[in-house]
């Protein structure tokens, strides 16, 4: 049976409210691509059950971060920072297709990397990224579930910083826990006896910025601040896996010795990287040709959109 020629964008109530009324700039965009090729385009409140429900309709599905769960279904995903998404077929970054790209600098020019990576900068940054050291802590930003290794991780993130503050005795540590978590009473006495056995880590909350700019490099499971790091010229060892992995030894392949080893002696061209992975690997929704990105992302992912 052919599929109808139907959209369904599943959000939760904040994001559809702004779909709704128009100021959902992405999802309006991806709206206005498929209404223009014949779609009815469905807004829909976001649940288990109506994603569930999704595969049993006749047409498409979209949802928000959440993993498609039939073969007429995608995911979107903010590319971490606007205006920049992805659409994919798996709610898992390390599986979105560039991360199973291999990332070749030869094929940006550098001046344009250059100076679109500087824009960035001042924008994102507020000055933060012009004024950049290189002698300060190792910054470690951790994210959720401190206690436990999870699939995609190489050791749980107490252990993590436990190897971290081993292997660099001499080196201070700057933990940081992420401003809108809610960590355990066990985390927090995990965090505590670290801080106790030893004494070159020091907790803290938040500060991105200002840890990005004196950092010596990153170690993280896979957190945003390790690729906005780039932007800094911070290279990252990665404890987990995903999609923007290309330059950062991955603790996953090389072991702790071999990745620590290698994050000291790191070079990578940042600037191209970033421009790479976001300009020619995400979709703009501010650009011109935005519906025409959005177009041509789901025929590669299958979908019957003529």
């Amino acid at each position: 049976m052919p599929v109808a020629k139907i959209l369904r964008v599943y959000l939760d109530p904040e994001p559809l409210q702004r779909a709704r009324q128009g100021k959902f700039n992405f999802v309006n965009r991806a709206a206005s691509a498929l209404e223009s090729q014949g779609f009815r385009v469905e807004y829909r409140k976001n649940s288990d059950v109506q994603r569930l429900r999704s595969v049993a309709r006749n047409g498409y599905a979209l949802f928000l971060m959440d993993d498609p769960l039939h073969d007429r279904a995608l995911t979107m995903r903010r590319s971490y920072f606007y205006p920049f998404w992805r659409i994919e077929a798996s709610a898992k970054r390390w599986e979105f297709e560039v991360a199973q790209k291999a990332f070749d600098p030869g094929e940006v020019d550098p001046r344009v990397a250059r100076d679109w990576a500087d824009n960035w900068r001042k924008w994102l940054f507020k000055g933060a990224a012009s004024q950049v050291t290189g002698d300060g802590p190792i910054y470690i930003p951790l994210q959720g579930r401190l206690l436990h290794q999870r699939s995609f991780q190489a050791a749980s993130p107490v252990e993590m910083l436990a190897q971290v503050a081993t292997h660099f005795p001499d080196t201070p540590i700057l933990a940081t826990l992420h401003p809108s978590e809610v960590y355990t009473q066990a985390e927090h006495k995990a965090l505590n006896d670290l801080v106790s056995r030893y004494p070159n880590i020091t907790l803290a909350t938040g500060q991105m910025n200002e840890a990005l700019a004196a950092c010596r490099f990153v170690v993280t499971q896979n957190s945003s601040a390790a690729l906005f790091g780039f932007f800094f010229g911070k290279p990252a060892v990665l404890y987990g896996r995903i999609d923007f992995h290309h330059i950062a030894p991955n603790v996953h392949e090389l072991g702790v010795q071999e990745a620590f080893d290698a994050v000291q002696n790191m070079t990578p061209d940042f600037d191209r990287y970033l421009y790479w992975f976001t300009m020619l690997n995400a979709i703009q929704a501010d650009a011109e040709d935005c519906e025409d990105q959005i177009l041509r992302t789901l025929r590669k992912r299958g979908w019957q959109v003529d």
